[in-house]
């Protein structure tokens, strides 16, 4: 699926969510006296969806991919908050809440690393260097590509249908022969 605007991205609308959640929870008491705990849980949820954001719209595929590692290093940093917060007492009563945040930042980096990695093999270079040239190549390649498959499934296709129908020829054959004897 193609996306026109970062907002519409999946993985941008779970980070902005969790961002909003982790101001909200951040305002919890156990936080208070806890150095730069809650701010830093802030500023690296934010800069997950931030990273994606940036990333988007710099307009090249290479551009995209390092700031969506940047968005990956930070969904792993609030992973390594949320870890250590599960070993300090006071955050106790929150173990519940801690482990939801876990599996919500885990899913973000998963789909990032996913995205990246479908990157990675793409031959789109990204949208500043699309030129008309390069989108009829690219859309000629991908309707090679289409083609070819099609082309691969109809040959399965009959290449099953022809020892279908010399099976049976052979099984006529092998009864014939049964019946003559």
């Amino acid at each position: 699926m193609k996306y026109e605007r970062f907002e519409d991205l999946p993985v941008w609308q779970l980070a902005a969510e969790m961002a909003a959640q982790m101001f909200d929870w951040t305002m919890h008491p156990g936080f208070r006296g806890k150095g730069d705990l809650a701010n830093q849980l802030q500023r690296a949820t934010l800069s997950i969806s931030n990273n994606i954001a940036e990333g988007f719209e710099r307009g090249t595929t290479n551009e995209l991919i390092t700031f969506l590692y940047y968005a990956r290093g930070s969904a792993g940093e609030v992973r390594s908050m949320l870890q250590v917060m599960k070993k300090m007492p006071i955050f106790g009563g929150l173990h519940e809440q801690i482990a939801r945040y876990q599996s919500s930042f885990e899913s973000i980096s998963r789909q990032i690393r996913g995205w990246t990695e479908s990157l990675q093999n793409s031959d789109i270079e990204g949208q500043r260097r699309l030129t008309d040239e390069s989108r009829r190549r690219y859309e000629s390649n991908q309707r090679r590509k289409v083609f070819d498959e099609q082309n691969r499934q109809w040959r399965a296709e009959f290449e099953e249908r022809l020892n279908r129908e010399a099976a049976k020829r052979a099984e006529q054959a092998n009864a014939e022969d049964a019946q003559q004897r």
